[in-house]
């Protein structure tokens, strides 16, 4: 089966440091769904502005190949486990997967109807990358999607908690209230490796078209400029 993109991903992060390591993590994270020629059509989401949630089915674009049926494929090490400790692909949400496949759940902030490029999706909270393919839009139903009382294995056993952010006043100027709220839910995931641990050591992500730089100490993140 050959499957190819219906639409793309646009997002402030453009590139894979600092994307949420799962959706609805950074609730505030704007991100646009612009179909491809053949799906610009409105008929293609009448009906899509009666849910509050979407599905989105795509390709980690940026991830490396599948390297087969080797230890190194088959296991993989999650960041909520510290980054150390593997487990099995298929027990994981690992972005390195045999077929490169990502599942994700977003809010549907709104349908533009009138855009240039024919109707364009707004969601919030997606853990996408600019420019990843996306393969298929499905609504989310409660009725047979939500599963509160449900076991998640490894999670339930490792609590995690946001981070402070603390940003000076100077970068807070060079964002949009939209912006900077967006920023603070992203670097409360702590956007480093897990196995990072170094007060001193200073990180840049791009983020709406700036480097943003930062530190993290005791539990919180420090913004210490953006270029």
């Amino acid at each position: 089966m050959t499957i190819e993109p219906i639409a793309h991903f646009h997002s402030p992060l453009t590139s894979k440091f600092g994307i949420p390591r799962q959706s609805g993590l950074a609730a505030t994270l704007p991100g646009r769904i612009v179909f491809t020629p053949d799906y610009r059509r409105e008929e293609a989401v009448r009906g899509i502005d009666g849910f509050y949630f979407l599905w989105l089915i795509w390709g980690f674009s940026a991830a490396p190949p599948p390297t087969g049926r080797t230890e190194g494929g088959l296991t993989v090490r999650p960041p909520r486990l510290g980054g150390n400790e593997r487990v099995g692909v298929f027990a994981s949400r690992s972005p390195f997967r045999p077929n490169r496949l990502g599942l994700s759940c977003v809010r549907l902030d709104r349908v533009e109807l009138t855009h240039e490029d024919g109707p364009v999706i707004h969601v919030l909270g997606a853990d996408l990358m600019d420019g990843t393919p996306i393969y298929d839009v499905k609504p989310y139903v409660a009725y047979a999607d939500a599963h509160p009382d449900a076991r998640s294995g490894f999670v339930d056993r490792h609590d995690w908690q946001p981070l402070a952010v603390e940003i000076p006043p100077e970068v807070v100027r060079r964002f949009s209230n939209a912006e900077l709220q967006a920023l603070h839910d992203v670097l409360a995931q702590d956007p480093r490796p897990r196995y990072h641990d170094d007060p001193r050591r200073v990180y840049g992500m791009p983020f709406a078209g700036r480097d943003v730089k930062f530190r993290v100490a005791d539990a919180t993140v420090y913004v210490v400029g953006v270029e």
